[in-house]
């Protein structure tokens, strides 16, 4: 029997309301952003500006961009206002002396207000980075993004040190904490606001310690959630296997614990490897207001527990009681997507999708995949996408794209697969081919798999690894890849060299306008990249897409795999 027979069925009256779902606008978020300068000086002297897009504006707004040295008036650099780009490259730029820029939106004929200005800093050709310096000279493992001040730009929350555990017991994979994490904020300019120290009763490894960063509570703050615990009840071998386990609200401003309940139980998920795998991420359940999911286990039986947004109890799942066919369903991340079009999230949890309610929605019962991503992959058909890559061996469709409300399955490989293993990558990286490119590959390096949205394979070749990611950088419609520590296109130019990074950790559009930046762990720092490439071409600002920005909330959850959008761009 093959994995597509394997599926819950959704009534024809259900379909019937999809259908009509179908072409409603995609909801966005109403977090509060300004508008994102960021200013960059090349070596030839000149400055690139560029700034956001919001989906508050006017469809016919378009920009002055504004240029002020040491104390003299802020000077017009635009004859007429920019409407088909938000860059801006200032050939003129004074060399010596205070520069800062602005701008100023103009809709209807009436100009107005003027952004908050940015000084420009040094960048390389074709990009640059922010330099932000630890408090600590050392490396970091994950970052959270979110404004954590109300100022609307976005602060970061680093999880430090760069050094992961696995549960698994093997040699090799779990190893004892040397020392616990310690969560430390950073404000947009810069300034360490202050430090989590997450205890000995956190293990240090990913699926220890993940951590949220958003507003859920709507005070135009952003709050870190993470899981915390008690005193030191290490076992003399280093594992926690006892203690009390809490879910902690964070004061975003000042890092004090506001609040905390129970995370959800270690019983009946099994043994020290499957209960000590945990996910936070991020839902808007009711179709307006962000909710929190906390889940428990991967490989055996799961947990799911949904919070709103004053952490007061939704619903409780537990796969053991409520669909044992999710036994060992679980992937590396906790997604929300809306797969039916019904204006709610859900949750795509590996090979099932747990609906808005707390029910089970669908189940293929393919097993753990390593690879998922949930986006629109193929623009050519309604709704969304999920392309797996399975652990588990499989005789067939263990690569394979599948429908994000059904779970059944619209291609594959059809051939044997061992250990398709990491994150594989979904972008569209190819011009030639509608939509997005899907890439895997087994753990041995025996194969790999590049694969069309409609299913074509266009590839056999290793792209860098088995997780290169794909981010919007240069200004065509196609993402560039990140692996080997440089940025590029798919069998192409290469844009920045990233010597010397010691972890890729994130990758978001945080900045400027709709490319996306690349936070990096350096040694002593944390460096934000961004492009300054002018584009003829503007986009909304991405996290200002729900589907995005949710997507990026679980960043500091289990593996980070760059943010997919709801619905493709017209170019």
């Amino acid at each position: 029997m093959t994995a597509t027979s394997h599926v819950y069925r959704l009534s024809s009256a259900a379909v019937a309301v999809l259908l009509l779902a179908a072409g409603t606008v995609l909801a966005q978020t109403d977090e509060r952003l300004d508008r994102g300068l960021v200013a960059m000086r090349s070596k030839d002297g000149s400055v690139y500006v560029g700034w956001r897009l919001l989906d508050a504006d006017p469809a016919n707004v378009a920009f002055h961009v504004y240029r002020q040295t040491g104390d003299g008036p802020a000077k017009r650099l635009t004859a007429k206002p920019i409407a088909d780009s938000t860059n801006y490259v200032d050939t003129k730029a004074p060399q010596d002396g205070r520069t800062a820029y602005a701008v100023a939106t103009v809709a209807g004929g009436k100009e107005g207000a003027r952004s908050p200005a940015a000084a420009p800093r040094e960048a390389e050709p074709g990009a640059s980075f922010i330099r932000i310096p630890m408090k600590d000279a050392r490396d970091f493992q994950k970052v959270g993004v979110g404004d954590l001040d109300g100022d609307g730009r976005y602060d970061f929350v680093i999880k430090q040190p760069n050094f992961n555990t696995d549960p698994y017991q093997k040699p090799g994979y779990w190893k004892k904490s040397t020392e616990p994490y310690k969560l430390d904020a950073y404000s947009a300019d810069g300034t360490f606001l202050w430090r989590h120290d997450m205890g000995w009763s956190i293990e240090t490894g990913i699926w220890y310690a993940p951590f949220v960063v958003y507003d859920l509570d709507g005070d135009g703050r952003a709050e870190l959630y993470c899981k915390g615990g008690e005193g030191d009840p290490r076992e003399p071998t280093g594992q926690v296997m006892s203690g009390p386990e809490w879910l902690l609200k964070i004061d975003g401003r000042n890092g004090k614990v506001i609040k905390k309940i129970p995370w959800p139980s270690r019983e009946g998920v099994g043994k020290y490897n499957y209960y000590c795998r945990n996910f936070l991420g991020v839902a808007y359940l009711d179709g307006r207001r962000p909710h929190l999911v906390v889940e428990r286990g991967t490989y055996q039986h799961i947990r799911m527990e949904a919070y709103g947004p004053a952490l007061d109890p939704v619903w409780k799942w537990f796969s053991a009681d409520d669909a044992p066919e999710f036994h060992h369903q679980g992937a590396h991340t906790l997604l929300a997507a809306d797969v039916d079009a019904d204006g709610r999230q859900e949750l795509v949890m590996g090979s099932g999708c747990i609906d808005d309610t707390g029910k089970a929605l669908w189940c293929n019962r393919m097993g753990h995949p390593d690879v998922c991503y949930v986006g629109d992959v193929d623009p050519n058909r309604a709704g969304l996408e999920v392309f797996y890559g399975y652990e588990t061996r499989q005789k067939t469709d263990g690569v394979c794209l599948a429908d994000a409300r059904t779970g059944q399955l619209l291609w594959a490989y059809k051939g044997p697969t061992t250990h398709v293993h990491s994150q594989g990558m979904c972008g569209d990286i190819a011009a030639d081919h509608p939509g997005q490119e899907c890439y895997a590959g087994e753990k041995d390096k025996s194969q790999h798999w590049l694969y069309t949205a409609t299913g074509q394979r266009i590839g056999k070749e290793r792209i860098g690894g088995l997780n290169p990611w794909s981010l919007w950088w240069d200004a065509d419609p196609q993402k560039e890849l990140l692996y080997d520590r440089r940025i590029r296109d798919y069998r192409g130019k290469t844009w920045v060299d990233l010597a010397g990074m010691r972890r890729n950790a994130f990758v978001a559009d945080i900045l400027g306008d709709w490319r996306e930046e690349l936070i990096a762990s350096f040694p002593g720092e944390i460096r934000i990249y961004t492009t300054t490439i002018p584009a003829d071409t503007r986009r909304t600002c991405l996290m200002q897409d729900r589907h995005y920005r949710t997507y990026v909330a679980t960043s500091g959850s289990g593996y980070h795999t760059p943010p997919q959008h709801s619905k493709p761009f017209a170019w």
